[in-house]
């Protein structure tokens, strides 16, 4: 017996040191891990920067330590790193080209668009852009015809078919488990509540959705026609012919290649043309290597500020921070670049679908107070629809990509009514005693009587003129004018300029360069907003369930957003400004 207890005691003993190792070993990584990522990088004679994407894309990235310390398999990049890591690039002497290797990126076209525009701005420089791999997705090749040779692997294939969206609906899933949503809407177009009412498209969304399905396709063949010199109705006609289970070859011998090559061939091709021997080591750059490399710019010391403040995701989703535009911040950090006097203009960076139509009317309250003290610009990214265009109309000026997706003016309720899941299927009964007529409007347990159903439209309704109001307001243009253009439907950039639902089609830098007439100012430091964490304070402020989320939305792809949707649809507030948030392209 006492050899028993002298034999646990020193296993607990050992166990319990071996912990305190361990967590002093994994602290020392972390922080070595957090001192790395701000190491400054140096870049070698003769680099090429390296721009791989696998993964999804957003405006911008707050890394996760989580991730870092247990790795990532799926890459999530920033748009702002990005375009910045190419002018970089562009602007370095010791940096050559570009490798760009495009697997598959989750994003808009939109966003894909700037990355594009900046590539091409980079290849004005003399420096060469190199594209490879294995085989091209629709929205990839559109990225990589930019380049001056598009290579494909020789058992590859380029994806070519055309747009198409293919919402699902919900409506009989629901009315299985005993849920019955009760809408709310103004807006012939406002087809976000479809899913949940419908089985089918309506003809109204059905005429939206093809225009500017119809719209972002005429923009692709347009610019890989020019880049490419194949014609566009040749392009067109591509797509009708099953180009995704062409040979190698064919592609070659149509033009949307250039030539085919294995990998390690790829890397051979890189060497020749950066005029090294095939035994040298290319000195090649990532993209992390890339958003710690010094600009080459002398430090601005004019005091001027132009704050860019990134403004993404869906208004007040009840989600993460990180993850969604929460209306308070957005409002209080407005107020701090109001009263700096050192800031001479805002650029609102807005890529949003909507969300809140109250969290709407509050930031765009604070745009107005803004715009009085300096002059607002609005960049549109991938969405400014909805809520993301109630958000923005207040601007001085508003910049949109020909592919954005915006307009969307409307609004709806949502209301689910649970009676049959709860009564029918799971045998709860409810009986309530009240004061007041009205005291138990909204509870999930019965629909709406006629009197409420009433009293809530009236509030939708006054909800939609007031939207109209303000965009009316805004864009200087009267409320029957905005009426005609409105009733939810979403306009693509290019369409809503000739609408003037927008000012002017472009991207960031052109706002920037708005923002600095605007303001009178020819020397400036772009300073973004809102500041992002240190990796540290991340650690700090992380949690298990925003990691363990993240990586469900990493498995599920493309069906996430729908299964957060239902998860929030109780936190969310019921009155939404938004755009159909299942608006897959592919």
């Amino acid at each position: 017996m006492k050899d028993f207890f002298k034999f646990t005691l020193a296993s607990f003993l050992g166990i319990f040191l071996a912990g305190i190792i361990f967590t002093v070993l994994g602290i020392t990584t972390l922080i070595g891990i957090i001192a790395s990522s701000d190491t400054e990088t140096v870049v070698k004679e003769n680099s090429i920067f390296v721009l791989n994407l696998d993964g999804s894309l957003t405006e911008r990235v707050q890394e996760n330590p989580l991730a870092i310390v247990f790795g990532k398999d799926f890459q999530n990049y920033g748009l702002d790193d990005i375009l910045s890591s190419i002018q970089k690039a562009k602007d370095d002497p010791n940096i050559k080209g570009i490798f760009l290797k495009t697997n598959y990126l989750e994003t808009s076209f939109a966003s894909l668009e700037e990355i594009r525009n900046e590539l091409a701005r980079f290849k004005e420089s003399g420096k060469f852009i190199i594209a490879y791999a294995d085989q091209y997705t629709q929205d990839m090749y559109y990225l990589a015809s930019i380049a001056d040779k598009l290579i494909l692997n020789p058992q590859g294939s380029i994806f070519w078919h055309g747009l198409a969206s293919q919402p699902i609906f919900y409506k009989d899933f629901l009315s299985k488990i005993g849920i019955d949503m009760q809408v709310f809407k103004v807006g012939t177009y406002k087809s976000a509540v479809e899913p949940f009412i419908a089985t089918e498209m309506s003809e109204a969304n059905r005429e939206q959705i093809t225009a500017f399905l119809n719209s972002i396709w005429g923009k692709l063949l347009e610019d890989i026609s020019k880049s490419r010199q194949i014609p566009t109705d040749t392009l067109n006609q591509y797509a009708n012919e099953g180009m995704d289970l062409k040979q190698a070859e064919e592609y070659i011998a149509c033009g949307m290649a250039d030539t085919l090559m294995y990998g390690d061939e790829v890397l051979d091709y890189l060497k020749g043309i950066n005029r090294q021997s095939l035994d040298e080591e290319i000195h090649m750059l990532s993209l992390d290597d890339m958003k710690n490399v010094r600009r080459n710019t002398p430090l601005d010391k004019s005091g001027n500020i132009i704050a860019v403040y990134y403004a993404f995701g869906g208004i007040d989703d009840a989600t993460s921070p990180s993850e969604g535009i929460d209306s308070k911040k957005v409002c209080k950090d407005l107020r701090k670049l109001r009263e700096d006097d050192a800031v001479k203009a805002v650029v609102l960076r807005v890529n949003s679908p909507g969300g809140s139509a109250y969290g709407s009317e509050q930031i765009w309250h604070e745009v107005v107070k803004l715009k009085e003290k300096k002059p607002v610009i609005v960049s549109m990214g991938d969405y400014a629809a909805s809520g993301g265009y109630y958000i923005s109309c207040a601007a001085d000026y508003i910049v949109a990509d020909p592919t954005t997706l915006t307009g969307s003016i409307g609004i709806f309720g949502m209301f689910p009514n649970m009676e049959n899941l709860l009564t029918d299927k799971l045998g709860l009964h409810f009986d309530v005693v009240k004061t007041n007529q009205f005291s138990d409007m909204g509870t999930l347990t019965r629909p709406f009587n006629p009197e409420e159903k009433k009293a809530m439209q009236n509030y939708i309704n006054n909800g939609y003129k007031l939207f109209v109001k303000r965009c009316a307001e805004g864009r200087g243009m009267s409320i029957e004018a905005i009426e005609k253009i409105a009733e939810g439907r979403v306009w693509t950039g290019s369409a809503a300029q000739e609408l003037g639902l927008v000012d002017e089609l472009g991207g960031l830098d052109k706002a920037l360069s708005i923002a600095s007439l605007k303001a009178g100012i020819e020397n400036y430091s772009i300073i973004s907003y809102p500041e992002k964490e240190n990796l540290l304070l991340s650690l700090m402020n992380d949690s298990q369930e925003n990691y363990v989320e993240s990586q469900i939305s990493q498995s599920m792809g493309e069906y996430y957003p729908y299964v957060k949707f239902l998860k929030n649809i109780q936190n969310q507030d019921r009155i939404q400004a938004r755009i159909p948030f299942d608006l897959h392209i592919q």
